[in-house]
């Protein structure tokens, strides 16, 4: 637990679930690619071993007492498990460089659910070995969270998004094909992860606003998110979910999944969201990782958790303090240090306006 703490995270989440007192306003940073600068190791040297994810993670916990560790299983797992190829940066996310699927009129050939085993993909088993390190050591404090790509985005991770998006105009029979096996593979690696002790998060960037419009989101996505987050709640877990980009056009929407929480990019407004939203869910977010996070200052990052506070602090169902997305890799650690200061700082409970007027 945290020096600056009160509350473990595992009794201030529950505390915030069941409305009862707690000593502060949950803060959920996303610290995933930017991990390793806790204690200096470059991505690929993170990435090389469960030992690696672990010490990253934990070197995080140690230095914010965040309120949830995350497993960082990332975007392309379900793709790199069929046979994806990423490249190998040193020091960034790494990238698809050449998608298992060519052709869509390969799906019955080509598909085979048993390569998402952990049993049969080293990078889900180096994961699920991480979170087993990570349980054994903050299991009784902190929740852990595997984040898994959402239907949409996991199907891009096999097959270019680019064509993927075009089909879903001229061949969308295929489309929901590949949807079906990516649902099918999600809720397959959930399910390994939650029978060992591991919370599930949805992350779905692909159905962004940006990218998909509400009729489109309506079609291709909900129906495959809800199927997944109710398979989530079958097992008794909750599931924050998340897509980035301006998802403005998609919020009530995106509320009809059944998430438990509705976790916000920063290109959406959190007054407008709680407006519409707020007496139906909890919302999460949404300092901007890009321009306060990483290129702003110490001040910059303290006003825009204050104003986030403002915004968000009387929603009807609770607000939980994030950033508006994974804060990039280049971002100074410092910035961090800042962000969990000011939600200690400012969101003390009982939260009073007065204090981030």
């Amino acid at each position: 637990m945290h020096k600056d703490d009160q509350m473990t995270p595992k009794e201030r989440m529950a505390g915030f679930f069941s409305g009862k007192d707690i000593d502060r306003i949950p803060i959920l940073p996303f610290v995933t690619a930017v991990s390793g600068k806790a204690i200096g190791m470059t991505h690929r040297e993170k990435r090389s071993s469960a030992e690696n994810l672990f010490k990253c993670q934990s070197a995080c916990y140690e230095r914010f007492g965040h309120d949830s560790i995350s497993v960082e299983y990332g975007l392309h797992g379900i793709g790199t498990a069929m046979g994806s190829v990423t490249n190998n940066p040193e020091n960034n996310v790494p990238a698809i460089m050449d998608h298992y699927l060519k052709n869509l009129n390969d799906l019955d050939s080509k598909l085979d659910l048993s390569k998402i085993e952990r049993k049969n993909d080293p990078w889900a088993q180096m994961n699920y070995e991480m979170a087993q390190m990570t349980l054994d050591k903050y299991g009784s404090e902190v929740g852990v969270s595997l984040s898994t790509p959402g239907p949409i985005t996991a199907a891009s991770s096999l097959y270019p998004i680019e064509k993927l998006l075009r089909a879903t105009r001229k061949d969308p029979d295929h489309v929901h094909q590949l949807l079906r096996f990516a649902t099918d593979a999600i809720k397959l690696l959930a399910k390994e992860f939650m029978d060992g002790g591991v919370g599930i998060s949805l992350c779905d960037p692909v159905a962004s606003g940006t990218i998909l419009n509400e009729k489109s989101y309506r079609e291709f996505v909900l129906p495959y998110t809800k199927e997944i987050i109710q398979f989530i709640h079958d097992y008794g877990k909750s599931v924050t979910y998340h897509v980035c980009g301006d998802t403005s056009a998609l919020t009530e929407a995106m509320v009809e999944s059944g998430c438990n929480v509705l976790s916000i990019d920063n290109r959406v407004s959190l007054e407008d969201t709680k407006k519409r939203v707020g007496n139906q869910i909890v919302l999460m977010g949404n300092v901007d990782p890009i321009s306060k996070m990483m290129q702003g200052t110490p001040e910059d990052v303290e006003e825009a958790v204050k104003e986030c506070l403002r915004q968000g602090y009387d929603n009807p169902k609770g607000y939980l303090l994030s950033t508006g997305c994974g804060i990039p890799i280049d971002s100074p650690i410092e910035n961090i240090d800042t962000f969990m200061k000011a939600g200690r700082k400012y969101g003390k409970w009982p939260l009073d306006p007065e204090r981030f007027a």
